[in-house]
């Protein structure tokens, strides 16, 4: 198996996890009257909403590596919690994860900025989470779009969509790739912008993909100071950045190790639904920064959890526990749930930094405090 370069030292996965807590425990409090709003069947229209909405917005385009929860209910979705969905921001680009029944409305209401989206990630083939598909190629049609974009999923996706949106007869006015991908492994299985996109296997009723997101390395950071020092010109940098030392004019060489600072570690995220739970789970996402996995029922559902191929709150934590992961958002909850608190509970008592997913909340992986002086 590939192993992807985002293991790390308990030191630094420390560090991350209070950063990730903070921004989050920051965001909670301005949140949660929104978040009354959405349970009253509010959307987003006017009034508090709407201003809420527009804060939304503008902290989106401020967001380096950061995720925006579209959907966080299972096969049914309410006024409230709407199908799968994620949109996950990176400097260049957003990928949207899932693409659940409403996602284009719920795209509409974080201010999210379509046209930045250049890949989609599906899970797999159950309807919640790829129902949202025609209508949103629809109105990026519509919109006038004209750059790529590549949607990757299990087998199947296309043929279901081609009689719909009439692929074949028509088109569409923008190049659209379909990539079909069946994981049995940890694979790389595309690349855009600064980000590495990996697919992995779950344990669903159907072929069901993991993804896996990661930022590629940065280059060193160049210490201005010793740049000055030893009069190094601008031409030896980028050498300098991948790694190479310098020798001056006098002859002495100096090492890359004194010329630079350690760039900041790559950012992760995983997403995991749907899937029953399975220890070895946690070697696919070992260390990410932000875990996604889905809790569709409590713990005292188990039994009837892994007969539909769903996992529990519980179950959640102990993946995250054994990967040592940032933090463990939960997700795709089950519609006999009015209330998901009850899930944070269960999976805080396993590993506590645990949050279960609003629609429309936000979580950033900020730079740890030791790479970004």
């Amino acid at each position: 198996m590939e192993q992807p370069r985002h293991l790390r030292g308990d030191r630094y996965r420390a560090r991350r996890r209070q950063a990730v807590g903070r921004n989050q425990q920051g965001r909670h409090r301005a949140d949660h009257s929104a978040d009354k709003e959405r349970s009253s069947g509010l959307h987003f229209h006017g009034g508090t909403a709407a201003r809420y909405a527009g804060r939304t917005r503008r902290r989106i385009a401020g967001l380096r590596f950061g995720l925006t929860i579209l959907g966080s209910n299972g096969a049914v979705p309410s006024a409230s919690r709407y199908a799968s969905g994620h949109l996950l921001h990176s400097e260049s680009t957003d990928v949207l994860v899932d693409c659940g029944e409403g996602t284009q409305l719920r795209l509409q209401a974080a201010g999210a900025s379509v046209g930045r989206i250049s890949l989609i990630l599906i899970s797999h083939l159950h309807g919640d989470h790829y129902f949202g598909l025609p209508g949103l190629l629809t109105s990026l049609a519509l919109s006038g779009r004209t750059a790529p974009l590549r949607i990757l999923s299990p087998p199947g996706l296309r043929d279901r969509l081609a009689p719909l949106l009439e692929l074949d007869r028509y088109g569409m006015p923008f190049p659209l790739e379909f990539i079909e991908h069946a994981a049995d492994d940890m694979t790389l299985v595309a690349e855009v912008g600064e980000l590495e996109v990996y697919a992995f296997p779950l344990r669903h009723r159907i072929v069901t993909n993991g993804y896996l997101l990661r930022e590629k390395p940065r280059p060193a950071t160049i210490l201005k100071d010793m740049i000055e020092a030893h009069s190094i010109p601008y031409a030896a940098i980028p050498t300098i950045k991948q790694g190479s030392g310098y020798t001056t004019a006098e002859g002495r060489f100096i090492p890359h190790g004194e010329l630079t600072a350690p760039a900041p570690p790559p950012r992760s995220y995983a997403y995991c639904s749907d899937t029953l739970y399975f220890p070895e789970l946690s070697n696919y996402v070992q260390g990410v920064d932000l875990l996604y996995h889905e809790a569709t029922f409590l713990h005292d559902m188990a039994v009837e959890a892994a007969e539909k191929g769903h996992a529990t709150a519980h179950q959640a934590a102990l993946v995250a526990r054994n990967a040592d992961v940032g933090q463990l958002i939960l997700g795709h909850f089950s519609a006999r749930y009015r209330n998901v608190d009850e899930h944070e509970r269960e999976a805080r008592a396993v590993f506590p930094a645990s949050t279960a997913a609003r629609d429309l909340y936000r979580f950033t992986v900020p730079f740890t405090e030791r790479n970004s002086e």
